[in-house]
């Protein structure tokens, strides 16, 4: 660690002047720097673990939680798996350049939209350094800059990255300011980094409620909300019972710290009786609680309070609500959701149109897992977070997220009358 920070504006400034060379950078030119930041990052496997460890040591001497040092931890498996990432990335199709639309005018004018990098994008984040790889390689391939502020907990881990990172942008001919990592790992930085304006573009943030709070209370820029899952399986009065379990329990259990898992139950009346029981068995460990309709058909449901229903508990914890229709359903979905994921098992196509219709989320589910809600399922290979915003972007971020577009106008000595 740097005993005296970077001042920040420095680094947005630095940032910004990179811009300009990664947005006409070519697809050849960005797949060999990250072939090159993949071989890297192996080749100084040694040196970031041994960074890591410090990071390790620091956290457990200060009490932090075994899970979460476990996402604190690197190991060569963990930083070959960074590498792979970058590779990866490096296969997917480049969006710079894309275009989108393109229409001829009546009098002529030939207008096409085409995908442009944002610039400069700023990504706050927690814990797991593996983050400071990722979203350099999403940024990089498509044309941003990548402006890193991590936590304290991995700052050691997350400037030996970096560094490697930045090495192999050099020797690849394009900027080693593609990343910027902001070493100044203090409160009041964090909220500096989210005041940049005029020089970062999009903020994203990776994080837990305080980050985000802390986010909508001090940021000055744009930024895209990586949010909150409350994700309801709802099971509709038409639903396949057995397979409507074995999604619940992959929905809840499959990983249960994460923002796609479902955290809520909402069971049609017609088939509580025979639903919820089963539910109970198939989710052995895990802690239910819910209201009184639920509670009469398992006695091992504990009771809940009016926030379990909008609690995202990231643990084996998971509410439990009976309804009386598909009305009821929708209303109760709509009104505990953070607009992440949220499912209905069916066999009945006009409630599962009805469900997808009108329940507001970034993605809703027919009979499927809500752990599929995640860029890589979805086919984007990679993403930058989830979004629960509206506009700009909105679910999985895949490169295409990371673009916006601009219209390419051409005359032929074209004069407004």
């Amino acid at each position: 660690m740097t005993e005296t920070p970077t001042p920040i504006p420095e680094l947005a400034a630095r940032a910004k002047a990179a811009t300009a060379a990664l947005a006409v950078a070519s697809t050849a030119e960005k797949d060999a720097a990250l072939h090159a930041a993949a071989d890297l990052l192996v080749a100084r496997a040694d040196s970031i673990i041994e960074a890591n460890h410090d990071d390790v040591a620091r956290a457990e001497a200060n009490g932090m939680e075994p899970p979460l040092v476990d996402r604190l931890r690197l190991d060569l498996g963990r930083i070959e798996g960074m590498a792979g990432g970058l590779r990866q990335v490096a296969s997917l199709r480049d969006p710079v350049g894309e275009i989108t639309e393109g229409w001829v005018r009546p009098n002529g004018l030939r207008i096409e939209k085409v995908r442009v990098p944002l610039g400069v994008v700023a990504i706050i984040y927690e814990s797991r350094p593996n983050v400071t790889s990722d979203a350099f390689g999403l940024c990089l391939k498509s044309g941003n800059v990548a402006f890193l502020r991590g936590s304290s907990s991995a700052i050691s881990s997350n400037l030996a990255i970096s560094a490697a990172l930045r090495e192999a942008m050099a020797k690849a001919g394009l900027p080693a300011d593609a990343l910027v990592l902001v070493d100044d790992v203090t409160r009041e930085a964090a909220t500096e980094f989210m005041q940049q304006r005029g020089y970062v573009d999009c903020l994203i943030p990776r994080g837990g409620h305080t980050l985000i709070q802390s986010i909508l209370e001090n940021a000055t820029v744009p930024y895209v909300i990586d949010g909150a899952g409350n994700c309801h399986i709802y099971v509709d009065a038409a639903a396949d019972l057995p397979m409507a379990r074995e999604i619940l329990v992959n929905a809840k259990t499959q990983r249960t710290g994460v923002c796609n898992a479902a955290e809520s139950l909402v069971v049609h009346s017609d088939v509580a009786a025979a639903f919820i029981p089963m539910a109970v068995a198939a989710l052995e460990g895990v802690e239910l609680v819910g209201d009184d309709a639920a509670r009469s058909h398992a006695p091992a449901i504990g009771a809940a309070v009016e926030d379990d229903f909008a609690t995202e508990f990231l643990d084996m914890k998971m509410s439990v609500k009976v309804v009386d229709d598909l009305d009821d359903a929708i209303a109760h979905v709509n009104h505990t959701s953070t607009g992440h994921s949220e499912a209905i098992i069916t066999a009945d196509i006009a409630a599962a149109d009805r469900f997808t219709r009108e329940v507001d989320a970034a993605a809703v589910l027919v009979n499927a897992s809500t752990r599929f809600v995640d860029g890589e399922e979805f086919g984007f290979g990679a993403e930058i977070g989830i979004s629960t915003q509206k506009l700009h972007a909105r679910g999985p971020m895949g490169l295409a997220e990371l673009t916006t577009q601009k219209y390419i106008v051409r005359g032929e000595g074209h004069v407004r009358p």
